[in-house]
């Protein structure tokens, strides 16, 4: 099946080297508003996607999103670019919004003339109302955003690394947005089956203190590798080839990713049964 890629940035490049390695996809096409860009992206992986499961990577423009199960959208401005890289700002990535929005009611109505059938990943921040930008211009409900299912991720590997053990072995979600009020669901945060509570205790610590340690860490994951780094792409990139598995595959996974919520108006994370449909 086909994945189709808008964007070429950094993250629009890491979110094609997970697919490729991962063999997320039988075909991937990368679209970039500079079409020298795309081609170079296109051809670097080709010369790595031998040692892969198979892929074929082409460059192109939106008629070659023709036939794509799925699209995702990493342009637009980034956070360092966008001003929106202070802990102490309550906007956080809404900031971007504005810009990014325009952006994509020019980007979605093209995507969907090409892929008319095609589910759209939102990646670029804010993902979350950009996911509404997204279905509005869409017309579908096809439209999904990667939501937070990365803050999850990362509040996993922060408990680990506290409790030192494997990440795997840690069962935690955080809900909402993908953003600074995100939610953390500590009551039913565990490791190896054990709940967090009972582990905090054991350790004679308190509950306050590592939710502190830990939320801040996860909140503020995204200006922290920033700062040494310039962008966050690695892990949003492996998310997103994820995501594009459990749709293409109808897996019936149950991810923590955005979608629209009839009973809130809006797109926002919560555990979802994601597959094709």
């Amino acid at each position: 099946m086909k994945i189709g890629i808008v964007g070429a940035g950094r993250v629009g490049c890491a979110c094609a080297l997970a697919v490729v390695v991962r063999g997320s996809a039988r075909n991937v096409v990368i679209v970039d508003r500079t079409r020298k860009r795309a081609k170079a992206v296109a051809t670097d992986l080709r010369y790595g996607a031998p040692l892969c499961p198979k892929t074929t990577v082409i460059d192109g423009d939106y008629d070659d999103l023709a036939n794509a199960a799925l699209v995702m959208i990493t342009a637009g401005i980034n956070e360092k670019a966008g001003g929106a890289t202070d802990r102490n700002d309550p906007q956080g990535r809404l900031r971007l919004l504005d810009t990014n929005a325009e952006i994509y009611r020019d980007i979605v109505p093209r995507i969907v003339r090409a892929a008319p059938r095609a589910v759209i990943l939102v990646v670029t921040d804010p993902p979350d109302p950009l996911a509404d930008v997204a279905r509005i211009s869409a017309g579908h409900d096809r439209v999904l955003s990667t939501g937070t299912f990365l803050d999850s991720l990362r509040f996993r590997v922060h408990l680990a690394e506290h409790f030192e053990v494997d990440a795997n072995q840690v069962e935690a979600q955080v809900v909402g947005e993908h953003g600074v009020s995100q939610v953390f669901l500590w009551s039913s945060a565990r490791i190896a089956g054990v709940p967090i509570s009972s582990l905090v205790r054991e350790r004679g610590e308190t509950l306050d203190n590592v939710r502190e340690q830990v939320e801040n860490s996860v909140r503020y994951a995204n200006i922290t590798i920033i700062e040494g780094n310039d962008a966050s792409q690695f892990g949003i990139g492996i998310v997103t080839a994820r995501i594009a598995e459990v749709v293409l595959r109808d897996e019936r996974a149950v991810l923590p990713i955005g979608s629209y919520n009839d009973n809130f108006g809006v797109t926002l994370s919560l555990p979802s049964v994601v597959g094709r449909n």
